[in-house]
C-alpha cells in the first residue's frame, strides 16, 4: 500500500467553505467507493480556522487551499485522479513515506466524516540545500521529532517524506507535516506551546522550537497552512 498526498485549489470563485462541502458531499464519497482506496483523510483552510490566519506562512502563493491524502495499492493507477479533477482547478500530487509519531484519533476519535477537533497545521518544506539528505533525515526524524512533541500542544503528528512528485507541476517540496492542535492554538501562543501561561516558559519553547526547525528547513521555502481535518474513511487495522 502507498500513501498519496495531494494539494488543491478550488475553482476561482468558489469560496473555501465551499469547496469544503464539494469536496466532502461529492469527492470523498466517491473514493471511498472505489476498491483501490483504503483510506481518505481531507483537510482544508475553511473559515473554521480563521482564528489562526496569523500562522499561515507564504512562500509559494496562490497556496492550496485543501490537503487530500489517499492509501491506495498502487499509485502507478491513478485511476482516482479524474474524480478529483472535477473538483480541483488544480492539484499537485506526491507519493510519500508516511511516520506518524502522535496518533490524533487516540485522543479525539471523529466519527467518518466528522471534523476532527482543533486545527490541523499543514506544512511544506524544503531540506536546505547544503544538507545531505540522510543528514537531513537524522535532524528531522532522529531529534526534531522529540523537540517538536516536547514544546507544543500537538495531539496528532504526521510526517509525510515526499518520494517524488506525481504532476509536472507539482510545488517542489521535500517534506508534507499534518499537525493537530486544539482549538485555543489557533489564536494563543501560550495554546499552541502548551506553556499554561507562563510568559518564560513560553519564550524557552518557541526558542528552542525555532532553532531546531532551523536545522533542517530552508525558511525561504516553507509554506504553513491552517486547516480543518476530516477523515472520511480510516484505514482498517491490520
Amino acid at each position: 500500500m502507498e500513501k498519496l498526498v495531494y494539494a488543491l485549489w478550488p475553482a476561482s470563485g468558489l469560496s473555501a467553505d465551499g469547496f469544503r462541502d464539494d469536496l466532502l458531499a461529492g469527492l470523498g464519497p466517491q473514493l471511498t467507493q472505489r476498491e483501490e482506496v483504503h483510506g481518505v483523510r481531507l483537510a482544508v483552510a475553511d473559515s473554521a480556522v480563521a482564528p489562526a490566519a496569523a500562522r499561515r506562512m507564504e512562500s509559494h502563493p496562490p497556496l492550496p487551499c485543501a490537503l487530500l491524502s489517499l492509501w491506495v495499492d498502487a499509485a502507478e493507477s491513478a485511476a482516482w485522479e479524474p474524480l478529483i479533477d472535477r473538483y480541483a482547478e488544480r492539484r499537485s500530487g506526491y507519493l510519500v513515506v508516511e511516520a506518524e509519531p502522535l496518533v490524533s484519533h487516540r485522543l479525539h476519535p471523529a466519527a467518518p466524516g466528522q471534523r476532527v477537533h482543533g486545527m490541523c497545521q499543514v506544512v511544506f518544506f524544503r531540506k536546505p540545500a547544503q544538507l545531505d539528505r540522510n543528514d537531513w533525515l537524522a535532524i528531522w526524524q532522529g531529534s526534531h521529532t522529540r523537540v517538536a512533541i516536547e514544546t507544543q500542544s500537538t495531539f496528532g503528528y504526521r510526517q509525510n517524506l515526499v518520494v517524488r512528485a506525481l504532476d509536472d507541476g507539482a510545488l517542489p517540496c521535500d517534506a508534507v507535516v499534518e499537525e493537530n492542535f486544539p482549538p485555543g492554538a489557533m489564536a494563543s501562543d501560550h495554546e499552541f506551546y502548551a506553556s499554561g501561561g507562563d510568559d518564560a516558559l513560553l519564550q524557552q519553547r518557541m526558542t528552542a522550537m525555532f532553532e531546531s526547525c532551523g536545522r533542517f528547513i530552508d525558511f525561504e521555502h516553507i509554506d504553513v497552512i491552517p486547516m480543518s481535518e476530516y477523515l472520511i474513511k480510516p484505514l482498517a487495522a491490520p
